[in-house]
């Protein structure tokens, strides 16, 4: 292939469309603009974040003061390779996190990341693991047990992040019409 052989694909390139040029031309008259009206007029336009009159989402957000997120979960961050001073076969639980000053106080519980190595065989008992932890631990020779936010290690309460709660299964809930 040679530099004057070259070609751009076909259809990549289109010609501009000279609308206004006479009704024989396809996109006379109006020239795609419609009938009347605001969009019809030249130099018109809306700006960009017009809401056809309605208050902006611009100017409806508080801006100054900022705002609380209601629906935030807050985790105190443990990283996997910080595990590795607990004994093997020690269950590693929200609790000891806190007494040994990995985790910090928090309101949902503690997540651990993936960031790091462990050599050591742990049980770990924690509201939230990221996969790359769930790897490390497993790969090390130990176990991941999923708590809900906001519920102790201690309570024994443990679900499984596969498993749906019974009654949200479909089909468990006895219907209205018998």
């Amino acid at each position: 292939m040679k530099l004057h052989e070259l070609r751009p694909a076909t259809g990549s390139r289109r010609r501009r469309k000279r609308v206004g040029r006479g009704l024989a031309a396809g996109q006379g008259k109006t020239a795609g603009r419609g009938q009347k009206g605001q969009l019809a007029r030249s130099g018109a336009g809306l700006p960009r974040a017009f809401e056809g009159g309605q208050l902006r989402i611009s100017q409806r957000l508080p801006k100054l003061r900022g705002f609380t997120n209601h629906w935030r979960h807050d985790f105190s961050v443990v990283n996997v390779g910080k595990l590795g001073r607990f004994e093997a076969g020690t269950v590693v639980d929200t609790e000891l996190l806190r007494a040994s000053g990995l985790a910090g106080p928090s309101r949902d519980g503690v997540k651990v990341l993936g960031s790091g190595t462990l050599r050591v065989a742990l049980t770990l008992r924690v509201q939230r693991v990221s996969r790359g932890a769930r790897v490390a631990v497993e790969k090390a020779g130990g176990t991941v047990e999923l708590l809900e936010p906001g519920v102790a290690a201690s309570d024994g309460e443990t679900a499984t992040a596969a498993a749906p709660p019974a009654a949200a299964v479909a089909g468990d809930e006895p219907s209205a019409s018998g």
